[in-house]
């Protein structure tokens, strides 16, 4: 068996595989996320900790003890610093975490060379951006910092005693020279850091290290090699298959991401697209990134007071596409690509007598599809085609939902069995080709596909004065605008 280890942002997921495989056993555990001022966003490490050993543990004790390696995936780009002690200072600041956009103006002033050493635009989600506010607004805390490591190598440290990471998660700091695949002396030493404080780097199947004994046991595993992994967006890509040149996954998570793996570093920072190392071997990715996709079903099935999400997309269902004049702007925690907007927030308009909650509903709905296909279009735009998008994350298990989606992208969604498990199926992989070594192209095969949404006409052409003024609607909301 292998183990799959995913530190998301709402919870913890484990996923044990067999040799061929299939999915075996699984267990979650539910995490929480702390707003203790507008604009902030911050986890417990030690929460992430608990919640590991609880998702692990729910996992049958037999498959448990027939664990032969472990891959860990997690939630990029969340600033975890730690003290001389190897403790946390402080919460950990997380990739919604929007305080330090001023400092982002700073960093890219003082290393003129950011945007072409790491591909990137430096936003407030990223880790560096967030060390230069700590050392600016925490003095104190800044001094003590000996290491700073992404949520997922944290848990690693706890795991094996190893201070590690993979390139594609590290390449979220904006501390990488992406296309080198090695720490920015430059960069880092922008944010008052050294090389000192960061992990060691390697590719997502290599070894960094064995469980300790005392882990294991708490486990009921063996004591057995733990892989470098991934970020969550490139081991979900490997867990589904996209891992050659050109193949592209959507992922309906907390967040909404247009993932696409390629065979060069193709950045395209001035539509704030995301260029990444992939957690493979010479493999790189472009990204477009939605900060509030399914978390957005579950803030507003709150707000209605409906039983979930699956009564939420009933009652959308119910009122149907274009159903009312409402228009829903999905940026709750502010938006990345195509905006890079850390200030603005979501809205509703439209709102009339007869809005109701299926409307409302509805109008989340297609307001994270605009989003999304917004991300889309930036990726087009750097010369990126797209054929078709797989889909993972707990929002592939809506099949309204992906109506509406491909008819506002207009390219068919393959959605796959299995492809709900994300991340922690691709960490398993990765643990698998570490262990037992094959081709890439057998171990990290694309799962059976399950059923695929072609984009209906009817609908495309319903939803386009919709997506138009959608789109209009974002420049009179943002505060740059003076809203």
């Amino acid at each position: 068996m292998f183990l799959g280890i995913d530190i998301g942002t709402s919870g913890v997921k484990a996923v044990a595989l067999d040799e061929t495989g299939a999915v075996v056993g699984q267990g979650t555990a539910a995490l929480s996320v702390q707003r203790p001022q507008p604009q902030w966003s911050e986890q417990d490490p030690e929460a992430w900790w608990r919640a590991t050993t609880a998702a692990v543990q729910a996992i049958d004790p037999a498959v448990r003890r027939a664990v032969r390696g472990v891959g860990i995936a997690g939630q990029m780009h969340g600033a975890t610093l730690l003290g001389e002690d190897d403790r946390p200072l402080r919460p950990a600041i997380l990739w919604n975490d929007g305080r330090s956009d001023v400092e982002c103006e700073e960093l890219e002033a003082a290393v003129p060379d950011l945007r072409r050493i790491t591909g990137n635009i430096a936003m407030p989600g990223f880790t560096a951006p967030k060390l230069v506010w700590v050392r600016k607004n925490e003095p104190e805390t800044f001094a003590k910092v000996r290491t700073v490591l992404l949520p997922k190598d944290y848990v690693r440290l706890r795991m094996t005693g190893d201070k590690a990471s993979d390139l594609s998660d590290s390449a979220g700091t904006l501390w990488v020279d992406v296309a080198r695949r090695k720490w920015s002396d430059e960069i880092l030493a922008a944010t008052g850091l050294s090389e000192a404080a960061m992990p060691s780097l390697h590719e997502g199947s290599e070894v960094t290290g064995t469980l300790r004994a005392e882990v294991a046991e708490l486990w009921g595993t063996p004591q057995v090699p733990v892989v470098a992994g991934g970020g969550d967006n490139a081991a979900g890509a490997v867990g589904v298959g996209v891992v050659g040149d050109g193949d592209a996954l959507l992922s309906l998570g907390t967040s909404g991401v247009i993932f696409v793996a390629t065979d060069e570093f193709r950045p395209n920072p001035a539509r704030a697209v995301h260029a990444f190392c992939h957690c493979l071997p010479d493999m790189w990715h472009q990204m477009s990134v939605h900060l509030s996709a399914a978390s957005c079903i579950d803030w507003v099935a709150r707000l209605t007071g409906a039983a979930g999400a699956a009564d939420l997309f009933a009652r959308a269902e119910e009122s149907g596409p274009g159903s009312g004049s409402e228009i829903f702007l999905p940026y709750l925690s502010g938006e990345r690509t195509p905006h890079n907007d850390a200030r603005v927030r979501g809205a509703f308009l439209g709102l009339d007598n007869d809005t109701d909650p299926g409307r409302l509903a509805q109008a989340v709905l297609e307001g994270v599809a605009f989003a999304l296909s917004d991300g889309l279009d930036a990726l087009r735009d750097a010369g990126t085609d797209v054929q078709q998008l797989s889909v993972i994350g707990g929002g592939a298990r809506s099949g309204y939902w992906g109506r509406i989606i491909a008819a506002a992208f207009q390219v068919p969604l393959v959605y796959l069995k299995g492809g709900e498990v994300g991340p922690a199926l691709g960490a398993a992989r990765l643990a698998q080709l570490a262990v037992d070594g094959g081709s890439l192209t057998e171990v990290c095969a694309p799962p059976a596909v399950s059923h695929r949404i072609e984009p209906e006409a009817d609908l495309v052409e319903r939803l386009a004065p919709r997506k138009a003024a959608f789109r209009d609607a974002y420049p009179r909301i943002t505060p740059r605008k003076g809203f």
